[in-house]
């Protein structure tokens, strides 16, 4: 017994240890491998920006288990891609870390991943560009010779012109401090410190350009007597916690035209976060808010589109200047985390105005203020997560952190040949404390299907004061309001709906396309939708 334990004991230790030899036996690569893709594209990544990184997949479809010679950059350490071959940065060397390998082993019907990334400055002068944007290629090699395999790599690189704060260094081990913005925030007259990240724009800065983009870190500020003026065809990229902000005195003019090409929209001033990569084309939250300050006075947007932030404009006080806080006409707000337009005590107008998928309101008027809206698109569509509020909410209060409720008059808030609409019910909230609380909904689409609240306090819907020849509940028929495409059909509740004194107001709609004498609700007048 005793030997034949011996003899299986020993013929299991021979059978796993000759087992484990074969495993490691691997013969060089024969220039079959096959891969997920034959190029890979980078998309678009701005200059002295580090890109995402994307990934190749590389099979061994045979049944033997093989070792890959070299694989490199075509470009070699000159090469300002860089690469990561299944967690391996490659040879010590530093000038071929993540630019040479050797000797890569790959198991049969085996893979593995390559993970490329780049960060170009385009003002390399090897790199010869000769305009704001070029295409920068390389090319991955797997071994040499006539087993040489390639896979192409692409990145188109544009120059920009970038704006963050001041850094002032603390010490030797890089520590650093970063500027934040200094004014009045209480209204007391003195400068205040704050917590802002950011500077005052230059007055050489303060007029945007259709000739570059512009990224920006941390808050641009436009002080006291000063206004930033965006040009037509202006395209500003904000990094994340970044945005604007016009304190006491200043004025922000986004002068966007109408463009005739919808696709590229050239024409139009585009605010959205500094990622190009198609993944972040419509994610909310990456960047933070246009900011009108209270005291920034003589605001006007007109054909821009802002998306993909927290909160798409904020306006804080000037309810009753002599000019409207905000003037905005044929213009689009999508895909914020928190609100499309936060009002507080402020005066807005709007015209040709959509407003689309807002982890809250789409706008929210809130402790009172002055309101004026014709031919406007207020939807929600959000559907990332729980919305609390409907896609318009007024009110005429705060209440601070005691519970102490502050009220403050809605002096007036028309809404003239509107739609109201979204994926939840009811989407329009009517809160007031006060007693100044003047509404008015008129030729509006509007969704509000609530039998406990229609007819009692601010939804008596017969009461003429209020509500005037409304539609309610029926489908806008909305192109594709998930994908923020808000034009209407031919079969939309809100066709022919408004009324002659909207038309005066926008006499064509955020297309351009004159109103006819059969008048639609909304920014847009309808069209038959092809198949």
């Amino acid at each position: 017994m005793k030997r034949l334990l011996s003899f299986l004991l020993c013929f299991g230790i021979l059978l796993f240890w000759s087992s484990c030899r074969n495993d490691f036996e691997f013969t060089p690569s024969k220039g079959q491998l096959e891969f997920a893709r034959d190029t890979i594209y980078l998309d678009t990544v701005f200059s002295t920006i580090g890109s995402s990184t994307y990934n190749l997949k590389v099979y061994n479809r045979s049944d033997e288990d093989i070792v890959i010679p070299t694989i490199q950059f075509e470009n070699g350490e000159s090469s300002l891609y860089r690469m990561n071959v299944d967690g391996s940065t490659g040879l010590d060397n530093d000038d071929q870390i993540g630019k040479f390998f050797e000797d890569v082993e790959l198991l049969a019907n085996d893979s593995l991943f390559i993970f490329i990334e780049t960060t170009i400055d385009i003002a390399n002068p090897d790199l010869g560009a000769l305009e704001n944007q070029f295409l920068y290629t390389d090319r991955i090699l797997f071994d040499s010779g006539s087993k040489q395999q390639d896979i192409d790599v692409i990145t188109l690189v544009k120059d920009a012109v970038f704006i963050y704060p001041n850094r002032t260094p603390i010490d030797d081990d890089d520590d650093y401090i970063i500027e934040t913005l200094t004014f009045d925030v209480d209204g007391d007259g003195t400068p205040d410190e704050t917590t802002l990240q950011g500077r005052f724009l230059l007055d050489s800065e303060l007029t945007f350009t259709n000739e570059k983009p512009y990224v920006i870190y941390g808050y641009a500020g436009v002080g006291e007597g000063k206004t930033l003026t965006m040009e037509a065809g202006a395209r500003v990229h904000f990094h994340a916690d970044s945005g604007i902000i016009v304190t006491d005195g200043g004025s922000l003019n986004i002068n966007g035209t109408l463009s005739p090409d919808q696709e590229t929209l050239a024409n139009e001033v585009i605010i959205e976060g500094d990622r190009l990569e198609p993944f972040y084309s419509d994610i909310p939250g990456q960047w933070g808010t246009i900011w009108l300050f209270n005291g920034s006075e003589n605001n006007t947007i007109n054909y821009a589109t802002i998306k993909n932030g927290t909160i798409g404009i904020v306006a804080d006080g000037n309810q009753d200047a002599p000019n409207d806080k905000l003037t905005i006409t044929n213009s689009k707000i999508f895909n914020f985390s928190s609100f499309g337009i936060r009002g507080t005590a402020t005066s807005i107008t709007a015209k040709n105005l959509v407003i689309n998928n807002c982890g809250q309101s789409s706008f929210a008027g809130t402790y009172g203020g002055k309101y004026n809206f014709t031919h406007c698109t207020i939807a929600n569509y959000w559907d990332s997560s729980f919305r609390e509020y409907p896609a318009l909410l007024l009110n005429d209060f705060i209440v601070d952190e005691n519970n102490t409720i502050f009220t403050n008059g809605l002096t007036e808030a028309n809404f003239n040949n509107c739609i109201i609409y979204g994926n939840d019910n009811p989407e329009f909230l009517l809160e007031n404390e006060g007693d100044i609380f003047n509404f008015k909904f008129s030729n509006c689409l509007l969704r509000f299907n609530n039998s406990s609240l229609s007819g009692t306090g601010n939804y008596d819907f017969d009461d003429t004061l209020f509500y005037s020849n409304n539609v309610f509940n029926e489908d806008p028929k909305f192109k594709s309001p998930f994908e923020n495409l808000m034009r209407i059909g031919d079969d939309s509740g809100a066709k022919g709906i408004g009324n002659t004194f909207g038309v005066a107001e926008a006499p064509r709609d955020i297309l351009g396309f004159l109103r006819s004498s059969s008048i639609d609700a909304g920014a847009y007048n309808f069209i038959i939708f092809e198949d």
